[in-house]
């Protein structure tokens, strides 16, 4: 269900398997109380939330105060957040600027808008992977519901697995991964990674040849040419 990245006074980390909901739905058990009866936690707090599909870095606070300090860092975007995705088709730009309002589509989804009102915002890089796929790193800026999903359903290149987005696709999960956090929190600087290739429940997809020679080389996302947004 998750494994443990790391552990302090104020807060833990963790790698949250895929498919494992962070709050109860459709009677699935709720995610944070298990994480803390684990650790011995008198109590977790979420200050944020990643989709059931999506694996990776999960922040919990372990005091009333430290998540009030950590949702304002979120809510005031002062959390660099990075995703690993692999694509299942050759996207129309390799790297750029996704940028839009979303609104709900049909049923569970939601589709990206030309407009630009309070719009949704990702940056994002690409490299090869298998024939007809795409490995992206994508930086959120805005934490929309199933923003990076929509992001690159939009530039035709839904993501692996998704059931919502690429129903057609037949893989073990879909390959949407919380690769990174980058924050500082009470006058110290954090940085966190979590190797998608290290933990099995992530998915065999990672660990192709092609795929895991290029996610090397964004080992540390945050020293990337990121562009400014204007």
């Amino acid at each position: 269900m998750f494994d443990l990245v790391y552990a302090c006074d104020d807060f833990v980390v963790i790698n949250k398997h895929p498919n494992v909901s962070v709050h109860k739905d459709d009677g699935d058990t709720m995610l944070v109380h298990d994480v803390a009866k684990a650790l011995q936690c008198e109590k977790l707090y979420l200050v944020h939330r990643l989709d059931k599909m999506t694996s990776g870095l999960l922040l919990l606070a372990k005091s009333n105060q430290a998540a009030s300090v950590l949702s304002q860092l979120f809510a005031h975007k002062k959390i660099e957040k990075y995703y690993l995705a692999l694509g299942a088709k050759k996207p129309k730009k390799k790297q750029g600027l996704i940028e839009g309002d979303m609104e709900r589509s049909r049923r569970a989804s939601w589709k990206l808008l030309p407009s630009k009102v309070n719009p949704a915002i990702t940056q994002f890089f690409s490299l090869s992977a298998k024939p007809g796929e795409r490995l992206f790193l994508c930086r959120p800026h805005t934490g929309k519901t199933h923003q990076i999903r929509v992001a690159l359903k939009s530039i035709g290149s839904p993501i692996i697995g998704d059931p919502i987005y690429n129903p057609s696709s037949d893989a073990d999960r879909g390959y949407l991964h919380a690769f990174a956090l980058r924050f500082g929190f009470n006058e110290e600087s954090f940085e966190f990674t979590c190797d998608p290739r290290e933990f099995a429940a992530c998915g065999s997809k990672w660990t192709e040849p092609v795929v895991s020679e290029n996610i090397n080389q964004w080992s540390e996302p945050w020293s990337l040419q990121w562009p400014k947004i204007k």
